[in-house]
């Protein structure tokens, strides 16, 4: 139950955040810095205890990989996107009340930006928090935070760089993007984690798997 109250606690922050900066498809570098930076300190506080995936993409690319129990899958996932529907009310209750235009991306353009900067971010958590050769680093969180700034940099202005199911829920519930293309943000962040997956494997045939 701790791991699953840390999923929650990670991920409310972080669709918190993006719902009181806007998405990142927002002009200017406040949303991309803020939301790179919540990420990087709310894996470095819950990763010892949850390992903080905090995404359901990085929940399947580390279960793919082989170091996350089966069982567990759906309960993260549920946990996170529980997190992140509470963040988008209190957001839209209390904090940042007033109405909101959604980001309609263009379909193949947002596609290839979710699927691929998703992908990139679970090929960074998997290779520093996952791989033997980096075991007890102490850089893994500022590394996956500064992958989802990067992306939200580069792909801000096409998808609004969700890179997570759970954001994209979050987002629609917050009217930041339309409910009609959640379908292209789940789709291609799940995808992306696990091809993610997939690359680790192929490049790290000799990592341990410790599936349960």
């Amino acid at each position: 139950m701790r791991r699953y109250a840390v999923e929650f606690i990670g991920t409310f922050f972080l669709v918190l955040t993006i719902g009181c900066t806007g998405m990142a498809a927002a002009p200017g570098v406040i949303a991309p810095l803020a939301i790179g930076s919540v990420l990087m300190v709310m894996i470095y506080a819950g990763g010892h205890i949850s390992g903080a995936h905090y995404n359901p993409a990085v929940t399947l690319g580390v279960y793919l990989r082989g170091r996350f129990p089966a069982a567990d899958v759906l309960p993260y996932w549920g946990a996170q996107l529980l997190g992140a529907v509470v963040a988008a009310w209190i957001v839209g209750l209390a904090l940042k009340g007033a109405p909101v235009s959604p980001f309609v991306a263009p379909v193949l353009g947002a596609f290839l930006a979710e699927f691929l900067f998703t992908f990139a971010l679970v090929y960074v958590v998997l290779n520093v928090a996952t791989a033997d050769a980096t075991d007890g680093n102490s850089y893994f969180g500022l590394a996956i935070g500064f992958t989802v700034l990067a992306g939200a940099f580069a792909v801000g202005q096409v998808s609004g760089a969700a890179f997570n199911p759970a954001v994209a829920i979050g987002a629609s519930i917050r009217n930041m993007l339309p409910w009609s293309s959640l379908w292209l943000y789940i789709i291609a962040e799940l995808l992306g984690g696990a091809a993610a997956a997939f690359a680790f494997k192929a490049l790290n045939p000799t990592s341990r798997s410790e599936n349960s």
